[in-house]
């Protein structure tokens, strides 16, 4: 099964896929846990250019997280699971439908175009954190070290959460939304009754 964690920038992806990881791995399933951007061999270099590069044209940012996907996907994604594996993946297609579309107002019908070209995997389960803009600064605050896209104004993020509202009406059958405004605890209850009722543990 590929899984993969979406949400605004401080919703909490890294520590709640940490959980998704355990508790499968509890359940006695083969599980490869990965991000993007940069989640294969050289991916680190693209992940430092996307992230605190100097990209002045929108269209070069979406041309580079293909890139970095397409090569993680092929070398990562899908050999774990011809082999049958789990798959937690923090970030997919849906961050650059976000960010992307609704963020920087990149035509949407040409991103689709690129992502069948692309011929990238689609998740099986996506797991939305769903996370205010206002708690998400917060907490990105609190942590520091901000990258450019995390450093973008609070406009920029409310259209991002905007567009992962839609597009978890859009693809309904995957998506499933997680509140994440409470404590972790109150977080990973959601997520444990999620997978419970998928059968996944």
């Amino acid at each position: 099964m590929f899984i993969t964690v979406e949400g605004i920038d401080g919703s909490g992806k890294s520590t709640h896929a940490a959980y998704m990881v355990e508790l499968l791995r509890e359940a006695g399933k083969k599980v490869l846990w990965t991000r993007e951007p940069g989640g294969w061999g050289q991916g680190e270099t693209l992940r430092s250019l996307i992230l605190n590069g100097r990209l002045e044209n929108p269209v070069t940012e979406v041309l580079l997280f293909l890139a970095d996907r397409c090569e993680h996907t092929k070398q990562v994604i899908e050999p774990a699971l011809s082999a049958g594996d789990y798959v937690v993946c923090e970030r997919y297609n849906d961050s650059t439908r976000a960010y992307q579309c609704w963020g920087r107002n990149l035509d949407r019908r040409k991103l689709e175009k690129l992502i069948e070209w692309c011929s990238l995997p689609e998740p099986d389960l996506t797991i939305w954190l769903d996370l205010s803009v206002d708690t998400a600064q917060l907490r990105r605050m609190s942590r520091g070290n901000a990258d450019r896209i995390e450093n973008e104004k609070r406009l920029f993020h409310v259209r991002v959460a905007q567009g992962f509202r839609e597009l978890a009406d859009e693809y309904s059958k995957r998506f499933v939304r997680v509140v994440a405004e409470g404590t972790k605890l109150q977080t990973e209850q959601q997520i444990l009754k999620v997978f419970q009722e998928r059968g996944m543990l």
